[in-house]
């Protein structure tokens, strides 16, 4: 990785952590009208339709969406910390530069997914479905990365960027 860009990376991912820290999320904590104004931190959300909506830069933090059906949905820029989103659907989701540590993702269907420039440490990708999915950018533990390059195939259709070549595997 290029300095510069590691660089940009950390300040985002600790401009982000502070914000969490500090308890500001940029996003109210009463519902409204618009779904991209809702905070999710910390609720149950098991089996709930998100599909196509635009929830960008939203908190999902420790919420349970097990099962929560989110295909299409834009999730750019959301805050996923210690959410579980075990056995979602999440085919074709944009989560460009979410801040998505600690996150289950394990059975998730990711197919076509964006998770370009994320932070997505200590995060599970059991059994996760990936193809297509574009991890360009992404702040991942090397272990899930060789777990997932083992099942990795197939290209972006948006990105035209292949799985393989976003995780860097061999």
């Amino acid at each position: 990785m290029k300095d510069g860009r590691f660089w940009r990376r950390l300040t985002r991912f600790v401009a982000i952590a502070a914000m969490v820290v500090l308890g500001w999320t940029g996003v109210p904590a009463t519902a409204q009208a618009q779904d991209n104004t809702v905070d999710y931190t910390l609720t149950d959300l098991r089996y709930r339709d998100f599909a196509n909506l635009d929830l960008e830069g939203t908190s999902f933090a420790g919420a349970n969406a097990k099962g929560a059906n989110f295909a299409g949905a834009n999730l750019h820029g959301t805050i996923l910390t210690k959410a579980s989103f075990f056995e979602s659907d999440l085919t074709a989701v944009d989560l460009s530069e979410s801040f998505a540590d600690r996150v289950v993702f394990d059975r998730a269907n990711l197919s076509n997914a964006i998770f370009t420039d994320a932070i997505a440490s200590s995060s599970t990708f059991i059994e996760a479905e990936i193809t297509g999915a574009d991890f360009s950018g992404t702040i991942l533990d090397r272990y899930q990365v060789s777990l997932m390059c083992d099942r990795a195939e197939g290209v972006n259709p948006l990105t035209g960027v292949s799985t393989r070549d976003s995780l860097g595997c061999r």
